[in-house]
């Protein structure tokens, strides 16, 4: 009797979960199927829409990699996030460490401005980011978009970094420093090594941002061969009213599987994070 309820409570759970499943899954395998589907194929309203009724295709893949600079965005949009990322835990971490540890003046105040600066409307800073691109000289460079994406990302991430850090107990950094750490040393070799949950959560936000955001890449960077992926395909497969949906699905599935590996494999940290920072 008590398996039989096991077996209905699983039953029951699953039963639950799976219209949420279907709904999550759903878009990653029409974007598939699109993306191997002949034009033909695509408007075939007649017929089942799920599935190939032509043979499948690689032309959209074909058309993105020889006939736009598809390579060259996505190699831009990778080094992009990968920068933004570098600058981002490089900045946050002292800045969470020390808001959190040094007993500052005005320590809580500060913490609270940075997450508030995080919350400014992306649109009202247009115009002063804009002059310090120009000042730079980085207009029509992916450049740009590396002074002006830490500007949202670090604020956010030194907040996560300090309600992370004021969770991890203050005897474990005091043991270092007896042990005969210094105060650096105790940071990389004990506090560091702890805090990866909330480095995952802050390098995957930042990395997402960098990714996904097309409004600063459209206005600072309109040379083809600069722009980022999200831009670059909305630019060129985007025309009027004509969508190139199997190039467009195409590139979608190149993009997005490598978010979704690195989703998949940091998804326990990000979690971690979350938690250990919603908890305090």
């Amino acid at each position: 009797m008590r398996t039989l309820r096991e077996a209905r409570r699983h039953a029951l759970l699953y039963a639950g979960l799976a219209p949420f499943v279907v709904i999550a899954v759903f878009p990653v395998i029409w974007m598939a199927i699109t993306a191997f589907k002949q034009e033909a194929d695509l408007y075939r309203m007649d017929q089942f829409p799920f599935w190939f009724h032509l043979p499948p295709t690689l032309k959209n893949f074909r058309y993105l990699f020889h006939h736009t600079y598809f390579s060259t965005w996505l190699v831009n949009t990778m080094l992009l996030a990968a920068l933004v990322v570098l600058i981002t835990v490089t900045a946050a971490i002292p800045a969470g460490y020390a808001l959190a540890r040094l007993r500052l003046p005005g320590a809580g105040s500060i913490g609270t401005a940075t997450f508030m600066t995080y919350l400014v409307p992306p649109i009202i800073l247009f115009l002063p980011l804009a002059r310090v691109v120009g000042a730079l000289g980085l207009y029509d460079s992916w450049w740009a978009l590396v002074v002006v994406y830490p500007t949202f990302t670090i604020p956010f991430c030194t907040w996560i970094m300090l309600g992370f850090f004021k969770t991890l107990p203050r005897e474990l950094e005091e043991a270092a420093w007896i042990d005969g750490c210094g105060v650096i040393s105790g940071i990389v070799r004990v506090v560091l090594p702890l805090s990866r949950p909330a480095v995952a959560i802050t390098s995957i936000f930042a990395f997402t941002l960098s990714m996904q955001d097309s409004l600063y890449a459209v206005v600072y960077v309109a040379a083809r061969d600069q722009m980022t992926a999200p831009v670059g395909l909305i630019t060129v497969l985007i025309r009027g009213d004509i969508y190139h949906w199997g190039a467009l699905m195409a590139a979608a599935l190149v993009i997005g599987i490598p978010v979704a590996l690195l989703y998949a494999l940091f998804i326990d940290h990000f979690i971690q994070g979350l938690t250990g920072t919603t908890t305090h």
